[in-house]
């Protein structure tokens, strides 16, 4: 971890109308979202993917990097440059960033799969595709254990 500091990685960006990231997250994975003239969600419905608990309000939620920021500056990022550590942890493209409990979200921390599995177990299969995919795209390296956990998890799909 010689040199990480989530500062390497600048997230909630501008998005545009007054949005940054985090609103654009909980815009798209909540329902019904009011948002405010500074495009923060004021009232809405969602569910946190990790734990399966309903919230009707945004402050109870996290953005996660379902790759954390610091997972990945382990596995590879800590060669990137600042442009491409800003992408990484604003990537609205990729299955990186979740709407989850707060609680759950700092219960994980920057934790892999072979240390932490979301408490829904049926969440395990999305969430093992999803972190496949978001280290695949960005050649990020897989240890040993991590991969015997992500094969574990993809055990689950149907």
């Amino acid at each position: 971890m010689a040199g990480y500091t989530r500062e390497k990685f600048p997230h909630w960006a501008s998005q545009g109308d007054s949005c940054d990231t985090r609103e654009i997250v909980l815009q798209r994975a909540g329902a019904q979202v009011q948002r405010d003239g500074e495009c923060r969600a004021v009232s809405g419905q969602w569910t946190s993917a990790y734990d399966n608990e309903k919230f009707t309000d945004s402050s109870d939620l996290d953005i996660d990097h379902m790759v954390p920021l610091a997972n990945a500056w382990r596995s590879g990022a800590h060669a990137w440059s600042q442009e491409q550590r800003e992408e990484f942890a604003n990537d609205l493209r990729r299955p990186q960033l979740l709407a989850v409990s707060a609680s759950t979200n700092r219960t994980k921390g920057d934790q892999g799969p072979e240390e932490w599995q979301p408490p829904a177990k049926n969440y395990w299969c999305t969430y093992a595709r999803a972190w496949t995919a978001v280290k695949s795209h960005y050649r990020l390296s897989v240890t040993n254990r991590e991969q015997h956990a992500l094969r574990d998890m993809l055990n689950t799909c149907s």
